[in-house]
């Protein structure tokens, strides 16, 4: 494909990752993706990568900063139960009534980047085959603090995930300032371990483009 074709191709999954992000400010698109009737506030083509993530890796441990409604860590519970294999630690400054229960998930209340949480979580990846997703606060701060915290945990051929690296103008919300494609920029100048993988950017549109960091080593 020439420059100007793939040029040509990526404005049209710009304008269609537009339309569909902004459609949430009348109730439409993501905002009202659910998962067993839980919100889940993400991109179902994300979902679809996280469920062939999963099983590829396999993971004994999916690290959840972020919990929201708890739709997406019922999602991951789930494919973990189908999988025969793996548990869901989602952690939320927040405390939402009415989260779905799972023998798979464990709720952690307080802030992803305070000590007990971090303390808490090593204690539990502990030899263990760790995925890491991003979703909490997005400001560039919070997340390169998430990722100092969490991205040691993950295991050779996993992943950390951060979530919403679209935001900033990437290509939506350009009001937004410095968030997590910003801090991924950073954190990858001085984390050799760790390669951006877009393989998994494979259906085109991903709310998190460049955000799927592989530790390669």
């Amino acid at each position: 494909m020439s420059d100007e074709a793939l040029n040509s191709q990526a404005q049209i999954v710009d304008r269609f990752h537009e339309l569909y992000y902004d459609a949430h400010r009348s109730g439409g698109t993501w905002y009202a993706t659910t998962w067993l009737g839980v919100n889940v506030w993400k991109s179902p083509l994300d979902l679809w990568i996280y469920q062939e993530m999963i099983h590829e890796i396999a993971p004994d441990l999916i690290v959840e900063t972020g919990t929201a409604f708890g739709g997406s860590a019922l999602y991951l519970a789930s494919l973990c139960k189908l999988m025969g294999k793996g548990h869901v630690v989602t952690i939320d400054v927040r405390e939402e009534p009415g989260r779905p229960r799972h023998e798979r998930i464990t709720y952690l209340h307080g802030s992803s980047t305070s000590e007990p949480i971090v303390e808490h979580v090593r204690a539990v990846a502990y030899t263990k085959r760790v995925l890491v997703l991003l979703d909490s606060d997005h400001s560039k701060g919070h997340v390169l603090k998430e990722l100092e915290a969490y991205a040691p945990l993950v295991t050779p051929g996993s992943y950390v995930v951060v979530e919403d690296t679209n935001v900033n103008g990437h290509p939506v919300f350009p009001e937004f300032g410095p968030g997590p494609m910003e801090a991924v920029t950073e954190f990858l100048g001085s984390n050799p371990d760790f390669e951006v993988d877009r393989s998994r950017e494979k259906f085109l549109m991903t709310f998190n483009p460049g955000g799927f960091l592989k530790r390669v080593r």
